[in-house]
């Protein structure tokens, strides 16, 4: 359902029905993982914005209604606004479906309530800092194996192209011995789910492209969800990646810095003729195609570095047993294949293949550094063979 256009109406009245509007929308994308016996126990409520100090979001059974403060759902991403409701719908849920008016706050069937809508109702039960921070989700590296990894990040920053490349291959062989230990050691662990995308109507090739090579490399499952697109009133999708808490930092972290370093590049590439948003398409599909060919390369010479590393190619059981239990049913979205300018796909992966991923992407102070172009394009009318290219579906 598409919401009315806001005529008439203040800005910042605007921004609030459009608010409401897509509350009431992710309530029913919510409720849909809910067996239907549990579903029909919960009645749609209304929602409010409201002045509330420091909570973030109240469900009141009296009322029937979910109410979110005001100041943070005007200022934060809906990634965050969305989890705060989905905190609220499980209070709902465990009231009116479960019985639980009685018991605390985040009792049992609170708990249960989370499980239901699988949310995880650990990271839902504590929302400290979301209130003052907008950045809240930035990239926590905790685990001694993963300091190191962001020291290594931060050394890949290094003018020296092949000290910057040392310093990043150091990076992914650490990863991939974090990760060897886990599954040889069966190292007990949990999984988070989040929002790295911006929430769209539609998604340009190279997010899909982007979303493989982070399943590929960075040990985290992907999935495009509904959500809701506050600009455009309607319901939208964005990527969805799962792992590890460590895993989902490092993967969204690379999500932005590719993204960030093609738009650079591009501005650079461009800058001596007119160029076509479609070219602008072909040229980011490029350079995540080069970069697909560089962790593969590294990837290959860790597999021959030391036969324990052979272990980085098999699937984690844990994480797919997590990945079927909050998806419990997927659908694979096929697109039509789209014929790319080859030449400026081609110079794509020319720069792709020179990414070096670094810590510090996110400091306006620290410019994205330019890589030589390409100095030969491909013959006009030639398809660059290239496996991540063929791909032409996504799991939804």
């Amino acid at each position: 359902m598409q919401q009315e256009p806001d005529k008439n109406i203040a800005p910042e009245a605007a921004l609030e029905r459009r608010i409401l509007h897509g509350l009431a929308l992710e309530w029913d994308i919510a409720l849909w993982h809910l067996d239907a016996a549990v579903r029909e126990r919960a009645q749609k409520p209304t929602f409010s914005l409201r002045d509330m100090g420091r909570h973030l979001g109240t469900w009141s059974f009296n009322r029937k209604e979910i109410s979110l403060n005001r100041k943070f759902a005007m200022a934060h991403p809906w990634a965050a606004v969305r989890e705060v409701l989905h905190h609220e719908i499980a209070h709902q849920i465990a009231d009116e479906a479960l019985g639980g008016q009685d018991e605390t706050a985040h009792g049992p069937l609170f708990r249960q309530a989370c499980r239901c809508l699988r949310i995880d109702s650990a990271a839902t039960a504590n929302y400290a800092g979301l209130l003052d921070s907008p950045h809240a989700g930035a990239i926590i590296f905790e685990d001694r194996v993963l300091i190191r990894i962001r020291k290594l990040l931060a050394l890949a920053k290094s003018q020296n192209a092949y000290e910057a490349d040392a310093a990043m291959l150091k990076a992914h062989e650490l990863i991939a011995k974090y990760h060897v230990d886990l599954l040889r050691l069966e190292t007990k662990r949990s999984y988070i789910s989040r929002l790295v995308s911006t929430p769209e109507l539609r998604h340009t090739r190279e997010k899909y492209q982007l979303a493989s090579l982070l399943q590929t490399f960075y040990f985290v499952q992907g999935i495009w969800v509904p959500v809701y697109v506050i600009e455009k009133g309607r319901m939208g999708r964005a990527l969805e990646i799962s792992g590890t808490t460590q895993d989902v930092d490092l993967a969204a972290y690379v999500y932005d810095f590719v993204l960030g370093f093609i738009d650079s590049q591009w501005r650079i590439y461009s800058r001596n003729g007119s160029h076509s948003r479609q070219r602008k398409i072909d040229f980011a599909v490029g350079v995540v195609a080069g970069f697909h060919d560089k962790l593969t390369s590294q990837k290959k010479h860790l597999l021959q570095t030391e036969s324990t590393y052979a272990l980085i190619e098999r699937e984690d059981p844990c994480l797919k047993n997590f990945m079927a239990y909050k998806h419990p049913r997927t659908a694979r979205v096929h697109h039509r294949p789209i014929m790319p300018d080859h030449g400026v796909l081609t110079d794509g992966i020319e720069i792709g293949r020179k990414l070096v991923v670094f810590r510090g992407i996110t400091e306006k102070k620290h410019g994205m550094e330019r890589l030589p172009m390409p100095e030969k394009r491909a013959p006009a009318g030639s398809s660059p063979a290239h496996p991540l290219l063929d791909r032409k579906d996504i799991d939804s």
